[in-house]
């Protein structure tokens, strides 16, 4: 795993010197500690630069993990004409190299990147439709004179890029492209309003106006000064199986995929393990694992004080079941340590606050392996979050007149609700508020954390005026409209794959792994993996009463009773607690400073609700504040300071 940076001009004012690449990549340390390298292409006369015969660079730094002692980058083939610098890993390298080979293509490394150097030079920039992988590229082709980035199909891997009149800047993480000088930093309301409603900035967009995240699945290509952005793959929810197949056919389908999605995500040459969570889908990626491996896998769980967020119960039953070699530590986050070091990883303002017990799990885990695998993505593509269920007994509901359903909303709104985030009651009060509401309305309350009245009666004079003309939400209602044939279950599905996972869970794992410098591997989100269960009919994942049943039966072997029957519990700190005990001087001297206050984007009365209400006990609104609270520090050290050189001390 690894970082890239890099530049391309064609103003000799707007050069990017070796000083200020190598600072690019500096910044970039952390997602690869073991080498660097850069590259540069320029005219002899710099005056003689154009839009066709630019100036280039492009920087790497590298986390070794195929082919340790070859394989350097930036990389070029024979003649130098085509360089890359690459971050991921192409799961299928050995098998396309030797279809490579036999096209009459030769090999000086053993690693995957110099795959994808033939690859682009075989099939132009039809090459990633051949990758099975995760990655962020840049490629330089001197012969047509072209710049391509590529973002893989899920977005497991980030790329933000910075547009000029005559450069572009480009890098795995936008904390590098503030190295360049002169580069504003000027914050974007329109992605402040997208933060504080769905707590990330989706793609494109970034939290700095200028700026842009290329998004999964696509491809970018500069040539004579012309930028265009296209797509090249999409989850096939419009092309659902129109054969007649059995429950059994798709489990035995199912079962081969994700063996092999797992087989090839065993290839490292350096130590590799799992997270182990006691769910489903963990239990299941590391059985498989274990099955396809002579030794026992090593696998990894965290534990906190607070039962109610503690899952090493079921970790340990899992990796006993299994005969995994189990490793798991109990932790007392201590979220003013861990604090800084979050906020200058994620780049950008990020809400999900289950990037902390990430950070402290990637962390445990490196102490031991470099690869990890993990079972992201399950929840998603076989239906296991909560919500959906909700969306489904909702549904069921709509048989009751709309004024009686608008009547019951009126009465739950007026219930005061728990201030336990997860109890029953809090869920009940939640699922009858929007009785009254269309599907799509229901699901988007459900999901947000500022809904469109609290954020109206939240925004301060900054951002007023754009609720009259914007969608903080416009993502999502973008998104339910691509597949309109498919179930309402089916779409929330494909709804959250192309927003929740790439913008929040993926880019949390992503971010919270490569700070510990580990690399975390997705076999759910092997791409064969998510077209066959875009393609399966909604009856064989879910229920009004279970969620993911074609996990759980396709690979009932692998998962104890007891785990196989648990409902789902999440990945999260008590950040509720928190903030009525040991985090309550800091929320208050963040929150209603007047540093905070005066910047015009909240409304001071509201954020005071809020922190009463909270601290009080009358109403939790965790998340809510967690939200406020990660966009005000992210200011003060993005905004407020200058550009961030090095990282504060990471998590033991």
């Amino acid at each position: 795993m690894c970082g890239i940076a890099g530049a391309i001009w064609w103003n000799p004012a707007l050069v990017v010197s070796a000083e200020i690449l190598q600072r690019m990549t500096d910044s970039l340390r952390h997602r690869g500690p073991d080498a660097g390298g850069a590259w540069f292409q320029s005219p002899p006369d710099v005056s003689a630069l154009t839009c066709t015969a630019p100036a280039v660079a492009l920087g790497h730094r590298r986390l070794s993990i195929i082919d340790v002692s070859g394989s350097p980058q930036p990389l070029g083939n024979e003649d130098g004409s085509v360089q890359i610098s690459f971050n991921g890993e192409i799961y299928n390298y050995r098998e396309l190299r030797s279809q490579l080979q036999q096209q009459g293509h030769q090999f000086r490394t053993d690693g995957d990147t110099e795959v994808i150097v033939h690859l682009y030079e075989q099939y132009g920039l039809d090459f990633v439709q051949h990758l099975r992988g995760m990655f962020a590229l840049a490629i330089w082709d001197g012969r047509q004179q072209q710049l391509v980035l590529a973002r893989d199909r899920l977005g497991k891997k980030p790329l933000f890029y910075f547009q000029q009149d005559q450069r572009l800047l480009f890098a795995s993480e936008l904390k590098a492209l503030l190295q360049v000088p002169g580069v504003p930093r000027q914050l974007s309301h329109s992605a402040v309003l997208q933060f504080l409603t769905l707590q990330y900035v989706p793609h494109p967009d970034c939290i700095l106006q200028g700026f842009r995240k290329l998004p999964p699945a696509s491809l970018g290509v500069l040539k004579d000064g012309r930028w265009t952005v296209q797509g090249y793959w999409s989850p096939p929810f419009d092309q659902p199986s129109l054969q007649r197949r059995t429950v059994q056919d798709w489990q035995e389908e199912l079962r081969a995929e994700l063996t092999d999605a797992v087989r090839l995500r065993l290839r490292s040459d350096v130590p590799l393990g799992a997270f182990l969570s006691g769910g489903i889908d963990s239990t299941i990626i590391c059985g498989l694992m274990q099955s396809l491996l002579q030794q026992p896998v090593q696998t990894f769980s965290i534990g906190f004080p607070v039962r109610s967020f503690d899952e090493r119960e079921f970790a340990a039953e899992a990796a006993t079941f299994l005969g995994t070699q189990h490793h798991e530590d109990v932790v007392t986050p201590d979220a003013l340590q861990i604090l800084p070091s979050l906020i200058w990883h994620y780049d950008e303002p990020f809400g999900d606050s289950s990037a902390i017990p990430t950070m402290y799990l990637s962390a445990m885990t490196r102490r031991h392996v470099t690869v990890a695998l993990t079972g992201d993505g399950g929840d998603e593509l076989f239906c296991g979050y909560e919500r959906y269920r909700a969306a489904r007994a909702a549904a069921v509901m709509d048989w009751i007149p709309r004024m009686l359903r608008q009547l019951l909303a009126a009465v739950a709104a007026r219930v005061p609700a728990s201030i336990e985030q997860r109890s029953f009651r809090r869920r009940l009060k939640r699922l009858l508020e929007v009785l009254g509401q269309d599907p799509e309305r229901r699901y988007l309350n459900w999901i947000t954390i500022f809904d469109a009245a609290r954020l109206q009666w939240l925004a301060g004079p900054s951002l007023q005026p754009l609720l009259l003309q914007e969608d903080p939400a416009r993502c999502i209602s973008d998104a339910w409209h691509r597949f309109p044939q498919r179930d309402f279950i089916t779409r929330t599905n494909a709804v959250d794959l192309q927003t929740y996972l790439p913008c929040d869970i993926l880019t949390k794992v992503d971010l919270a792994s490569m700070a510990a410098s580990l690399e975390c591997r997705c076999p759910f989100l092997d791409h064969r993996v998510v077209e066959l269960a875009a393609r399966m009919p909604i009856e064989v994942k879910q229920t009004l009463q279970q969620s993911k049943l074609v996990l759980k039966e396709t690979f009932r072997d692998l998962l104890p009773e007891r785990i196989r029957t648990r409902g789902k519990m999440g990945f999260g700190v008590p950040i509720d607690h928190w903030f009525r005990a040991e985090l309550q001087p800091l929320l208050r001297d963040v929150l209603l400073s007047s540093r905070c206050l005066s910047r015009g984007l909240l409304n001071p009365a509201a954020v005071q609700t809020l922190v009463d209400e909270h601290c009080s006990g009358r109403v939790n609104h965790s998340y809510r504040l967690w939200n406020l609270l990660c966009l005000e520090l992210w200011q003060r050290l993005y905004l407020d300071n200058a550009p961030p050189l090095a990282a504060p001390a990471t998590i033991a």
